[in-house]
């Protein structure tokens, strides 16, 4: 063997020391960040492309999605079910009459009062008139400057150039529309629910066997998983406080006098399944509420402001301490996602905006080319509803 020349570099076996670029290295290998621009582009269309599609097939979609999520909500109680040797075709059936038999006593029970307080409102214009005595005056300077608008406007325009289309469906007509898709939309949702209870994983092991890799297999496993844990325990730890809201709400409406207390619980129960902008509505609605039962102003503003008292109570202390090792969403985001979802699906978009949301989290979390999707929906641990 000839003799190293002393000119060679010495080979050093010590391990390198970690620097900034290695540093950089392992966080873009975390957190990889598309450097093609083709990706960002074929990526928004592929999005355009999906929320089109989300908004044409609506009447389709939405109770599919629906379904999915009371899936993940009654999912344990099947199980429990079918481990006291109860079938899963049973059990799913005897879920679904529990949930539906729920919500049609409620609506028989609260249906009643519901429209005692409709023909109230009739009769109390004169009364919210003297509660809002103190705005007439801005109102009528502002309906002055809008008359004057608009007789500017009729002036410089052409005469005679105007066309009047009127078309009048009917009461009747909008009514039944609505309740037919309404109908529609509970069938498929009840029918979807059903076969997908009955199912039980039989879509997650399909997807399994499909799969070529063992990891990929495994990550389609922990994201089913991390999914049907995290929303589950979303929905029953919110089904859960809005109980509480309600009973409360109940409570508090009739200790200060206000009639029928068990209406104005459902309210504020339903109500508080939409975060921020349900909690907003129901405080106009107490504020109405009042005005049509007190003559009184100021005893007017106390249910909307024992409401406002209890939900301040709930979703910004106990909630948040309940919710906040699952979900720290960006409450921007959550507040963009219900807009967003309200205008494309209405209320059962506001309703299903939030799971939607932390599904799409999970999913990216989990799914290394989109983790920087999933760092920006993450928020901090205070902003966990």
């Amino acid at each position: 063997m000839p003799p190293r020349s002393p000119l060679a570099p010495v080979q050093d076996d010590r391990p390198p020391e970690p620097n900034a670029l290695s540093t950089e290295a392992l966080d873009d290998a975390e957190m990889p960040l598309p450097s093609n621009p083709q990706t960002f582009f074929l990526g928004g269309l592929f999005a355009l492309a999906a929320l089109a599609a989300l908004y044409v097939a609506s009447a389709i979609i939405l109770p599919v999605v629906l379904a999915f999520v009371l899936k993940l909500l009654l999912q344990p109680a099947v199980r429990l079910l079918e481990r006291v040797h109860c079938p899963r075709t049973v059990g799913a059936l005897v879920a679904i009459l529990l949930v539906t038999g729920t919500l049609v006593g409620a609506v028989a029970a609260l249906s009643i009062p519901a429209a005692t307080w409709a023909e109230r409102l009739p009769q109390g214009i004169p009364r919210l008139e003297a509660h809002l005595v103190v705005l007439r005056a801005p109102i009528q300077a502002l309906q002055k400057v809008i008359d004057q608008a608009e007789q500017a406007a009729d002036a410089s325009g052409p005469k005679g150039a105007t066309i009047a289309v009127r078309r009048d469906l009917g009461l009747t007509s909008a009514l039944f529309a609505g309740t037919r898709s309404v109908l529609d939309g509970l069938f498929t949702t009840v029918l979807v629910l059903y076969f997908l209870l009955v199912s039980g994983d039989l879509f997650l092991r399909r997807i399994v066997e499909i799969l070529p890799k063992f990891s990929d297999k495994r990550q389609a496993v922990d994201i089913s998983q991390q999914i049907e844990e995290d929303i589950s325990a979303y929905l029953v730890t919110i089904t859960a406080m809005n109980a509480a809201v309600g009973i409360a709400t109940a409570a508090a409406m009739y200790l200060c006098g206000l009639g029928d207390p068990l209406l104005w619980g459902a309210t504020a129960f339903l109500l508080n399944y939409i975060p921020i902008l349900g909690p907003m509505f129901g405080i106009g609605i107490f504020l109405l509420a009042g005005m049509l039962s007190f003559d009184s102003l100021w005893w007017a503003l106390l249910p909307p402001a024992l409401y406002l008292g209890i939900h301040l109570i709930e979703g910004e202390t106990l909630t948040p301490m309940l919710l906040a090792r699952r979900f720290t969403l960006n409450p921007v985001l959550v507040i963009l996602s219900l807009v967003f979802w309200f205008w494309m699906w209405g209320v059962p978009g506001a309703i299903l905006a939030v799971p939607m949301l932390a599904i799409l989290k999970i999913v990216c979390d989990r799914v290394r080319p989109l983790k920087v999707l999933g760092h920006f929906l993450e928020g901090s641990e205070t902003s966990a509803r």
